[in-house]
């Protein structure tokens, strides 16, 4: 396997929310990463992706809601959010595709 799938495999997508567009304005991007990656995975994958320099890294795990399907009880899966801090002067369009 490439090291390019490798670090597509670490960051799933990005994620634009109100708050994520607040953290932006100070020069950090969040992703929704794999569950099983770690900081330095996501900073590697993201320097890698975007060829930008990552300050720091910051990560979370939102749990996920118990929810009706059609009836039955189900459950959503749990999310890694990774709250990227840039550089100064380094910048990520998170509005255009990869």
């Amino acid at each position: 396997m490439n090291a390019k799938a490798e670090h597509y495999d670490v960051i799933r997508k990005p994620i634009i929310t109100e708050k994520a567009t607040m953290t932006s304005e100070n020069g950090a991007v969040v992703f929704e990463v794999a569950i099983g990656s770690n900081k330095p995975q996501i900073k590697e994958a993201v320097e890698a992706l975007f060829g930008v320099k990552v300050k720091a890294v910051n990560t979370t795990i939102t749990k996920g809601k118990a929810k009706r399907f059609r009836g039955q009880m189900g459950k959503r899966k749990d999310v890694k959010k990774a709250y990227v801090t840039l550089e100064a002067g380094n910048t990520i369009d998170v509005t255009t595709g990869l």
